[in-house]
């Protein structure tokens, strides 16, 4: 059996100690981050980190609270969608809060308005069936959180600041 020259085991102990540092502070980050319970759909997990506390409390109060939880809005409703759209909210989630370069207010991505519009538009299929029964009307129409943005999270009063002059704009229907 051939041994390691002393070199050689010096850099076989450093690497050895650097992945198993690695694996031991991504360990210890993960139960912290109470990394389990992103796998679930309980919306508790959303508000595991402080600044979605008000989404959630929101939620509670809010008329879907009773028919529609975090995931039913906001993640597809097929298995492999919808784990691939986690693992990447939960790499952009954890990259943002931990190196604290996320928007606030937190505002939804283009990807994710996407998806929260598709589940609009799957769980009221019948009552929107008409405004949007061609996929071009359906890539036309408006998206439904803009006359119904109080339905998710309540009233704004709290969630996310006060609306913009533009949002403000918009609500009036003023240019």
């Amino acid at each position: 059996m051939r041994y390691l020259e002393p070199a050689g085991r010096k850099l076989t102990l450093l690497l050895a100690a650097a992945v198993g540092t690695s694996i031991g502070l991504g360990g210890m980050t993960f139960r912290y981050a109470e990394g389990l319970s992103y796998f679930s759909a309980d919306p508790k997990a959303c508000a595991n980190c402080h600044i979605m506390q008000p989404q959630y409390d929101g939620w509670q109060k809010a008329s879907h609270h009773i028919s529609a939880s975090c995931v039913d809005c906001h993640l597809p409703d097929t298995f492999f969608a919808k784990y691939a759209a986690k693992a990447s909210n939960g790499w952009h989630h954890s990259k943002g809060f931990t190196l604290q370069d996320f928007d606030e207010p937190i505002r939804i991505k283009e990807t994710n308005a996407a998806i929260l519009q598709a589940n609009c538009a799957r769980c009221h299929e019948s009552t929107v069936h008409a405004i949007v029964s061609d996929s071009q009307a359906a890539r036309d129409a408006m998206q439904c959180v803009h006359c119904h943005a109080a339905v998710g999270h309540g009233e704004r009063a709290g969630l996310g600041g006060r609306p913009t002059d533009n949002e403000k704009r918009e609500l009036r229907g003023t240019p």
